[in-house]
């Protein structure tokens, strides 16, 4: 019998897979210092970025997917 994977935690806080199968993310610089970023950058990195290439195999293996 075969060793199941446990979910990675880290990972499981951080990404999320849509019901395609696309890895969902967080953008990183939107957690403070937002004073000296223009009013557009913020509203951009609000905004949900997806997850593309060898990243995004290896993510979904982390998650057990």
């Amino acid at each position: 019998m075969a060793n199941k994977n446990k979910t990675h935690s880290g990972t499981k806080k951080r990404f999320k897979v849509t019901a395609k199968g696309k890895v969902k993310r967080h953008h990183a610089g939107a957690g403070h210092l937002k004073s000296k970023k223009s009013p557009k950058q913020r509203r951009k990195l609000r905004a949900a970025g997806l997850v593309g290439g060898k990243e995004k195999k290896n993510i979904k293996k982390l998650l057990g997917k």
